[in-house]
């Protein structure tokens, strides 16, 4: 459209040359001048536009280049001939009252949204890779100004309809308009535009003045939704709004039973479109998924011993260390396995609300950490199976250690006063430690109580801290989940043994999820669901635009330098820039104190009937579960042989 514009131009100008007065005077002279001037930049600017390379490819990657060749036959960490059939049985605790995964009240039922496919998918064994799905191809310029998806033409949803242009455009505009406000208002100004070329191609502009890092990931992952199921009942077909009808999407699996709390299962459509596509070779392989519902966490172990369901991802460490004594553990019919996870930990720990004004002095924050007892909780209550998390990107080449240096060092620098100038000259803030022998630390409790006061909490005559307007240093621990309940109790003790009146309200999943986005809450327990290749998913995290609301941001975080160093990882055009950043970044967020760090893992507990086989090397990015995993028919019909399994 360039070139075509400047041939345009240079057109109308030879043509205004044609008719100029030739009576020699410095008026006709100049003018001449002036138009084969303009002529000359025409011309010397066709080049330039041609030159502006448009790449057609299978895939993309937001740092060099794909492992996997055009026409590739399948992921080198499939087993090509998996067999088909059997059951995957897993669980879930708490309770759902939608099918609708994209709503803004409610709580969907597991795994609604993986019946909506995207244009990509991503590689398990590349950071940042990503390839056709839905869209054969995409094409692209080299300054990523926009991106053409082609959509192969035999895509189908269930329903047996044709995924069109149409669809894609529509499902982009309807998650801009109805679905999370955060979302909608962050993709608005990266993604102004969005059209229809054709019945399978469709066309997405990106904003002059933003990153072209993750937009056309951005656009890759966007779930396509129907848009004639959704325009036959507009008025109850809301995305926004709960409902049990999860709509027709054109993934390998389709809802086949719905029993509110209690169980959801979807069946393997066998007129799936995308069976025999090279990404999708030796996965999807059980003919049905379950999910069966538990009221709590002791229930859920128990029917996993029952064999009510048969495969369980452990995150309970008390769970692993004391529950698999069982007979089935004994004689081998369930294998109990420490899986190794190549993925980033997600960052979790007990999240501080930056809204509240109490909250908002740093030495309170501290004093806070300064309560907990992570050698205590993982040698008491965790059997030791645990590592002290320190940094938001743990153990890997994005994590700040030590004094900034190089890159990362003028990267802080560049801040200015933006930033604590003992950030340049200390090394990055680390979790305390405290003595293991009992919950509290009292060395850490003297050094928290000294915190509190200096930041005008003292203590009254009833043993709680005020303020100068009288106000009580009140906590509230938000939770839903009793496994995290039996790690607040002893924490909560030690912050109330520092004079803050401390409390733990276990409320249920659907108003947990309710007052989460409302921001009604002092301190959860959360992460942050952190990339090795982060990007402008850190502005919903971390960044200042929308952290009133954001679901995302759930400390409420607004920093100018963050935004800044959030900006250049966003802006980052090669792995050293984007390294030094987060490395700054990490080194930020740190000093911030505004989350307790607790605890993470470098392996899956995994317990399993041993009826499931895995590819003979696991990818390092994804366990794989729901998709590389299959079912050994012969040793699941020996298990309910002999009496094993049901």
């Amino acid at each position: 459209m360039t070139s075509h514009r400047a041939a345009q131009r240079h057109k109308q100008s030879t043509a205004q040359a044609r008719v100029l007065p030739r009576d020699g005077g410095a008026r006709g002279a100049n003018l001449a001048l002036a138009v084969l001037t303009f002529v000359l930049l025409a011309l010397l600017a066709l080049p330039v536009w041609a030159e502006d390379k448009i790449i057609k490819s299978h895939g993309f990657a937001e740092f060099g280049a794909l492992k996997y060749p055009e026409g590739f036959a399948h992921f080198d960490y499939v087993t090509p001939q998996a067999p088909k059939g059997g059951e995957l049985a897993i669980s879930a605790v708490g309770t759902f009252d939608s099918m609708n995964p994209y709503s803004r009240t409610g709580r969907a039922g597991a795994l609604s949204s993986e019946q909506f496919e995207s244009l990509l998918v991503e590689s398990y064994d590349e950071p940042g890779s990503f390839y056709g799905l839905v869209a054969q191809s995409l094409e692209y310029p080299e300054s990523q100004d926009w991106v053409i998806f082609n959509l192969r033409p035999e895509a189908r949803f269930s329903d047996g309809t044709p995924v069109t242009a149409e669809d894609l455009v529509f499902s982009h505009n309807l998650l801009l308009d109805q679905g999370l406000k955060s979302y909608g208002d962050a993709v608005r100004k990266r993604i102004p535009k969005a059209e229809v070329l054709g019945p399978h191609q469709a066309k997405f502009y990106f904003a002059a003045d933003v990153s072209r890092r993750s937009l056309i990931t951005q656009v890759g992952n966007v779930p396509i939704f129907s848009k004639a199921w959704f325009e036959a009942d507009p008025e109850n077909r809301r995305l926004d709004e709960p409902r049990l009808d999860p709509g027709v999407g054109s993934g390998p699996y389709v809802l086949e039973t719905v029993d509110i709390n209690q169980r959801v299962a979807y069946r393997r459509n066998p007129d799936y479109w995308g069976a025999d596509l090279n990404v999708n070779v030796g996965r999807h392989n059980y003919d049905l998924i379950r999910i069966e519902y538990f009221g709590d966490s002791v229930a859920a172990m128990e029917g996993f011993k029952a064999g009510l369901y048969t495969l369980r991802n452990e995150n309970n460490s008390k769970n692993w260390a004391t529950a698999y004594g069982f007979d089935a553990v004994k004689n081998g019919a369930v294998v109990k396995a420490a899986i190794p996870d190549g993925n980033l930990a997600a960052p979790a720990g007990f999240i501080m609300n930056l809204l509240r004004p109490k909250l908002q002095d740093i030495r309170v924050r501290e004093a806070i950490q300064l309560g907990f007892n992570f050698e205590w909780t993982n040698e008491s209550l965790q059997y030791g199976l645990f590592q002290q998390r320190h940094a938001f990107w743990q153990d890997t080449e994005l994590e700040a250690r030590g004094l900034p240096e190089g890159r990362e060092l003028e990267v802080l620098t560049a801040l200015g006063n933006q930033i604590d100038p003992a950030l340049l000259t200390s090394e990055p803030v680390m979790a305390h430690s405290s003595k293991p022998k009992r919950p509290n630390d009292r060395r850490n409790l003297r050094r928290a109580m000294k915190l509190l006061d200096e930041a005008g909490w003292t203590v009254g005559s009833d043993g709680l801290r005020r303020n100068a307007k009288g106000d009580v240093l009140s906590l509230e621990f938000l939770l839903d989940n009793p496994t995290t309940a039996r790690v607040v109790q002893p924490f909560i003790g030690n912050l109330q043994t520092m004079g803050i009146d401390a409390v733990l309200n276990r409320v249920d999943n659907a108003q947990f999820s309710s007052r989460r986005r409302e921001k009604d809450f002092d301190m959860i327990f959360a992460g942050y669901p952190l990339d090795l290749e982060p990007s402008t998913e850190l502005q919903q995290f971390f960044g200042s635009e929308a952290h009133e609301y954001s679901v995302f941001n759930p400390a409420g975080l607004a920093d100018p330098a963050a935004d800044v160093l959030i900006k250049n990882i966003v802006n980052a055009t090669n792995k050293d820039e984007l390294y030094a950043n987060t490395r700054a970044l990490d080194r930020l967020l740190r000093a911030k104190r505004f989350m307790v760090p607790v605890w993470y893992l470098d392996v899956n507990w995994v317990a399993y009937w041993d009826m499931y086989r895995y590819p003979d090397v696991l990818p390092p990015y994804d366990l794989g579960l729901l998709d590389l995993w299959w079912v050994d028919a012969d040793r699941e019909a020996a298990l309910k042989a002999s009496g094993a399994l049901r």
